[in-house]
């Protein structure tokens, strides 16, 4: 069974580097299956178990044991958000997974995303955004996609290509050098990357050129030069949020 297990990843993984496998048996040959029993009699209790529930839909998945409850498998390489993140960073940690790792219902993902969204959904800007309307697990930040990303006022109306390509650009580069200043530290773990404390001083300097980017391009649909408090961030934002509202609601 060896080539059928996968890396599996939640948000607890994704931030501490815990290493997690799952058996992956959705598209195994019927033939091969037979020729192992350890998880022919796991997929058996899978079968089991669903048909025991009090859910008809769960009872209706008894008759794929080997698929999983929810498939959300992106085919090329796609942004991971976690889904809960301690409140003591100034910023949630996002990073990039290959298709061969499987990701949990507790991390958000983005199947399309470029480096270019990561750096926008990267800034203070939009972490300014996050602690303003997401909810809460007990004090930590609970990121939902409904409420904090689907709501999010990007710095353009209808598509990114509305963005003057030199602030594209500019963000692009800055977000690629947060991400190379992460790799500079490859026994950190992001939780350790994303401490107050612990956050090494070149990445604390690449965030920096980042929210700079991405404030420039902000600039560009009205925002101020500068931010005396994250509360005229947060203000900023709920302003553009209404127009772009308004904008929608006229055509």
């Amino acid at each position: 069974a060896k080539g059928y297990f996968r890396r599996w990843l939640g948000a607890d993984e994704f931030l501490n580097g815990y290493e997690r496998r799952c058996l992956w048996l959705g598209d195994v040959n019927p033939a091969e299956l037979r020729k192992m029993p350890m998880a022919m009699a796991r997929i058996e209790a899978v079968r089991r178990t669903r048909m025991a529930s009090s859910s008809a839909p769960t009872r209706k998945l008894a008759d794929t044991p080997t698929r999983f409850h929810v498939e959300n498998f992106p085919a090329t390489k796609y942004l991971v958000i976690p889904g809960v993140s301690s409140e003591n960073r100034r910023y949630i940690p996002l990073g990039f997974e290959d298709p061969s790792t499987l990701a949990s219902n507790l991390l958000m993902i983005a199947s399309r995303a470029t480096v270019f969204h990561f750096g926008v959904l990267s800034s203070t800007q939009h972490n300014s955004w996050m602690r303003s309307v997401a909810g809460r697990m007990k004090s930590d930040y609970r990121y939902s996609k409904d409420i904090v990303y689907n709501n999010f006022p990007w710095p353009f109306f209808h598509s990114e290509q509305e963005l003057d390509k030199k602030f594209r650009t500019a963000i692009e580069i800055a977000a690629q050098g947060v991400l190379d200043a992460r790799a500079e530290h490859e026994s950190a773990t992001l939780a350790d990357l994303y401490d107050p404390i612990t956050m090494p001083p070149n990445l604390v300097k690449a965030h920096q050129k980042l929210d700079a980017a991405v404030d420039r391009a902000y600039e560009s649909v009205g925002g101020p030069k500068s931010y005396r408090t994250e509360a005229e961030r947060v203000a900023f934002l709920f302003g553009l949020y209404e127009r772009y509202v308004k904008e929608l609601e006229k055509s």
